[in-house]
């Protein structure tokens, strides 16, 4: 059994609530894509995590976590990542953690370049976390990265890292006139924050491969959501890797390999981080009440969100693009506090009513069409059956799943692991 849990939407739709959750029933999760420039917040009985670069598997003993060979790891965030959590008491070994030797390794100049970039774009900024990724996905389709396999191999990356580093002193010194990378500095970043892993360092592919025969179920995690696709997203104020469930196997290292099923997540309500078109957003008082009911602020950078009603619109393409069977919607809780909740049911462009997702360019001047439904106004989070919530919570859940087209089959009613629904 083959598992893709992707977002809908722009990200933070609580992916990593759902992946631990549905985890239970796993052998083996594994990301595919994406670096530590988003976070999977999850909560259990060991306290609250956010996950940059791990599986939301990893929080789980008996399950095998891996790090596919689409992501990008920046062996800085890792190492702490891992400490943070050992701390914590999580269990973290080479038998629970591995890392494929194809994987990117996210070097600190990359991190260097994103920064200097969204300086110098100044207004025109792409909202990057700044923390190196678009810069690493760019090497490795110039083929300039060194990759997590290298490390196995200090006799011969050393000398790979030098030319590498020259390359990128032509860039940094030449058109953003600042202070060349020194060789020995990164050199030692690698031995500090990339000796440990050593051991977790895998064929990725072989090893799911394997497991794939032995029957173990595999769950793939992405980061991030369709609207922030390389290629189906608001291009250009997307992620720099492909979020899409369709490559999962690839990203973990198994194209070989396909999907039985794609557990699409999404938000009672919209929310997005960085830049870019986002239709249905609201300001002021209102924007400022759902953003603090929702604790709308990014797990990986602590920005506020941008936030507004569902988007049918959006949220029907982003299921389209992924090829869902099923959806889990999450924070429903969050919209108990609202008499009327609205509903971004379709787009205006030139006078015209749209219900298709534009290209994005034209989202500049698209303009939401807003609905609205009775709220219920009552604590919903210690709900755990349908038959328990209100009949206003039913008729708007019923609505959204009408309205996209694709069955609503889990209902999130709050952070906790057992704070969710199973609607059939």
């Amino acid at each position: 059994m083959l598992t893709s849990i992707v977002g809908i939407n722009w990200g933070d739709e609580g992916k990593g609530r759902m992946v631990d959750l549905l985890s239970e029933e796993y052998d083996i999760v594994c990301r595919y894509q994406g670096g530590n420039n988003a976070g999977h917040t999850v909560i259990n009985h060991l306290g609250k995590f956010v996950l940059n670069l791990l599986p939301s598997g990893i929080l789980r003993e008996d399950v095998v976590n891996i790090m596919g060979n689409g992501m990008a790891i920046d062996l800085e965030h890792l190492y702490h990542e891992v400490d943070r959590l050992k701390s914590a008491g999580v269990k973290i070994t080479a038998e629970n953690l591995k890392i494929s030797d194809k994987a990117i390794i996210c070097l600190p100049y990359h991190k260097l370049l994103d920064c200097l970039e969204e300086d110098r774009l100044g207004d025109a900024k792409y909202g990057s976390t700044r923390r190196g990724i678009s810069p690493v996905y760019g090497d490795k389709y110039m083929k300039k990265c060194l990759r997590m396999g290298d490390l196995l191999h200090p006799e011969s990356y050393p000398e790979t890292l030098k030319n590498l580093i020259n390359y990128k002193n032509l860039v940094i010194e030449g058109v953003y006139h600042a202070a060349p990378v020194q060789y020995e500095e990164i050199l030692q970043w690698l031995d500090t924050f990339g000796t440990p892993f050593k051991e977790n360092i895998i064929d990725t592919g072989l090893y799911l491969t394997e497991a794939e025969k032995l029957g173990k179920k595999i769950m793939f995690e992405a980061q991030l959501g369709a609207l922030r696709d390389i290629d189906f997203g608001i291009y250009p104020f997307t992620s720099s890797s492909s979020t899409i469930a369709a490559y999962a196997p690839i990203g973990a290292g198994v194209p070989n390999l396909q999907l039985d099923s794609v557990i699409g997540i999404m938000k009672a309500y919209s929310s997005c981080v960085g830049e870019g078109p986002f239709t249905c957003e609201i300001f002021g008082e209102e924007a400022d009440a759902l953003r603090q009911a929702g604790g709308e602020y990014g797990a990986a950078t602590g920005r506020p969100r941008r936030v507004g009603p569902f988007d049918v619109v959006a949220s029907k393409y982003g299921i389209r693009v992924q090829g869902c069977n099923e959806i889990a919607l999450t924070k429903m809780d969050v919209l108990s506090y609202l008499d009327e909740i609205p509903v971004c049911t379709k787009y205006k462009i030139n006078g015209e009513d749209v219900t298709e997702f534009p290209y994005a360019s034209v989202l500049k001047t698209a303009e939401p069409v807003i609905e609205t439904m009775k709220g219920w106004k009552c604590d919903i989070s210690d709900c755990r059956s349908a038959a328990e919530l209100p009949k206003e919570a039913l008729l708007y859940i019923k609505y959204i799943e009408e309205a996209v087209g694709c069955p609503i089959k889990y209902v999130s009613v709050g952070a906790q692991r057992d704070a969710y629904i199973t609607m059939f």
